[in-house]
């Protein structure tokens, strides 16, 4: 019992840790002046974009139970939160479609697969995700923040930012390791990347690990590395 407390514990403040720092990053990034010579610029836009990622991923975990392991009214509160954060998306809409995809794994009842090449995949997969309320409610939420910021700043750090994202998560999440064909014995028809826990976390918080994931889906993200061989 003890060592669950302690694990759930963990996981709530890595997701509060996210969350947080992509408020306050957000909060800073909006006020700044824009210097376009400056290599800072774009540098907070990378690490916005990581953080807005990583709002995705701790509403993944929340969806696999593990946001807030035993306690499911917290793990669906938090997944809810960190999937609405990120340009609206809801989590009981995402929820029952991320299962589907683990349970059909690149088949035609998968959500998430598209036989093609990148672009019309990608496109595919904002399709599945993508509602009308939300680019609603982002032009809404765009028409007030620029009353209050520089228009520059609510593009650069609060519009790309979440573009950016999708990119990542699509690219290492679900492009990559579902493309192609993979052998028989390889029932999650999903492939891998190296070895390498810095570049997994900075390219998608170790999820280029995805067989493993799909292996082990009941482990939270942050733990996932343990399972790379």
């Amino acid at each position: 019992m003890a060592a669950t407390a302690q694990k759930d514990s963990r996981g709530i403040v890595i997701a509060a840790v996210i969350i947080t720092s992509w408020f306050l990053l957000l909060a800073y990034l909006l006020q700044i002046p824009v210097n376009a010579a400056s290599p800072f610029t774009y540098l907070f836009v990378l690490l916005q974009t990581h953080l807005y990622t990583g709002m995705f991923i701790t509403a993944h975990d929340a969806m696999h139970g593990v946001a807030a392991p035993g306690r499911p009214a917290l793990n669906k509160a938090v997944g809810t939160v960190a999937a609405f954060l990120f340009a609206y998306n809801w989590y009981p809409r995402l929820l029952p479609r991320h299962h589907q995809h683990h349970r059909h794994v690149a088949t035609e009842q998968d959500p998430d697969y598209h036989h093609g090449s990148f672009w019309p995949w990608y496109l595919s997969f904002l399709k599945q995700y993508i509602t009308w309320w939300q680019i609603l409610l982002m032009a809404l939420t765009f028409n007030v923040l620029k009353y209050f910021f520089p228009v520059e700043n609510v593009v650069l750090f609060w519009m790309l930012p979440a573009v950016l994202a999708t990119f990542q998560l699509f690219y290492f999440g679900t492009y990559q390791p579902h493309k192609g064909e993979h052998a028989p014995q390889n029932h999650h028809k999903s492939g891998t990347q190296s070895k390498n826990h810095l570049w997994a976390f900075v390219s998608c918080y170790f999820f280029g690990y995805h067989y493993e994931h799909h292996e082990k889906p009941y482990l939270p993200w942050w733990q996932l590395y343990k399972e790379k061989s």
